[in-house]
Order: C-alpha cells, then sequence, then structure tokens
C-alpha cells in the first residue's frame, strides 16, 4: 500500500541525496585544500622553480628553460663531483648562477687546453659535447676546504670558476633535478640525463 504525501510535507527520501552531495562536495573540497598545502609547502620549502638565463650549461639546460632545484638534498647529502648546483655569484650575491660541479674541497684542479685535470689526472667529462670545449688554461690550484670548483658545460661561453675561482659551500643553495619546460626538455636530470644531451 503507497502512502499519498499530504499537502505541505515532502518525502523524506527526496532530500536524502542534497545532503549527501553536500557531504561530498565538503570532503573533496578539504582533500583538495590539503593537497593543495601540501604542494605548496613541498614547493616553497623543498624545491623551487628556477628559470635558467644564458647557455653556459648547454646541451644541457637552455636558456629561459625552467628547472626545479632541490633546495634541502645537502642537508642530507654530500655534494658531489657532476651535481649541477644552484648558488649566489661570489662576486655579487644578488645574482644566482647554475654550473657543474667538477673539483671537490682538497683536490688539486687544473686546465691544459681545455682539459681539466683533478689531482693531476684528466677528468673524463661525457656530458660536455667536443665543440663546446675551448682552449683555455688554469694553473694547479688547490681547493679549499667547504669549497668547489664549477663550471658550465659549454666552456666557451661559461663564466665559472676559471674566473672567480672555487665557491664556498654556504653559498650552494640548491640542485637541479628536474626540467619542466619547455615539455621537449621535460624530465628529471640526472647523471644520465646529462650525457644523453651531449650525445645528441
Amino acid at each position: 500500500m503507497l502512502e499519498t504525501p499530504q499537502p505541505g510535507l515532502t518525502n523524506q527520501s527526496d532530500n536524502t541525496p542534497l545532503p549527501q552531495l553536500r557531504r561530498e562536495l565538503r570532503s573533496w573540497t578539504r582533500d583538495l585544500a590539503v593537497a593543495l598545502g601540501l604542494a605548496l609547502v613541498i614547493i616553497i620549502f623543498l624545491y623551487q622553480p628556477v628559470k635558467v638565463e644564458g647557455t653556459s650549461m648547454a646541451p644541457l639546460l637552455s636558456d629561459q628553460e625552467r628547472i626545479f632545484i632541490n633546495k634541502f638534498v645537502y642537508r642530507f647529502e654530500p655534494i658531489e663531483r657532476g651535481d649541477v648546483v644552484v648558488f649566489w655569484y661570489p662576486l655579487d650575491r644578488s645574482k644566482s648562477f647554475i654550473k657543474r660541479v667538477v673539483g671537490l674541497p682538497g683536490e688539486m684542479v687544473e686546465i691544459r687546453a681545455g682539459r681539466l685535470y683533478v689531482n693531476g689526472v684528466e677528468l673524463a667529462e661525457p656530458y660536455v659535447p667536443a665543440s663546446y670545449l675551448d682552449a683555455s688554461k688554469y694553473p694547479p690550484t688547490l681547493i679549499g676546504q667547504d669549497e668547489y670548483f664549477v663550471m658550465g658545460d659549454h666552456r666557451d661561453s661559461s663564466n665559472d670558476s676559471r674566473v672567480f675561482n672555487a665557491v664556498p659551500r654556504q653559498f650552494i643553495y640548491g640542485k637541479a633535478v628536474f626540467a619542466y619546460w619547455p615539455v621537449d626538455h621535460f624530465g628529471s636530470l640526472t647523471s644520465t640525463s646529462t650525457v644523453n644531451a651531449a650525445s645528441k
């Protein structure tokens, strides 16, 4: 037997979906806000988007390319040879540079006819295309403790430690980890990707 709704009263079952939909919308909104908040915290405190200016790190990075740098990685692991780092320019701390670490604290570096030698042994640099080498010279120099010798991969267009000497550790504030623009460069900036870039 069916009940006939009385005038002025609504069927309770008709209202059931609306409160449920509101609850789901509130839940989705809350989850979205939490996700956005976490993403913002990660970007602000862990990763920072930066724009590359210049061609000193070609072919790995091109002018105006957008990348993410990890600002916390060196709190938990040491700076290693081959890392692409971002640091305050020693001659003008209002500017940031991006270069590759090629010499570590306590090592002797020297450049002969564009070839890099570390502790008297030529360093293999597969990330530098032969056409990007130059004929520069740099006298044997001992890197100080807590200092790093950095160079651009595009040697003949790079202002690097050959000009401003080794970079103090406290000036280095991030490691390049991921490229996101342009889309054809999208991907992780690992040691493998740097070699692949040089071979293109």
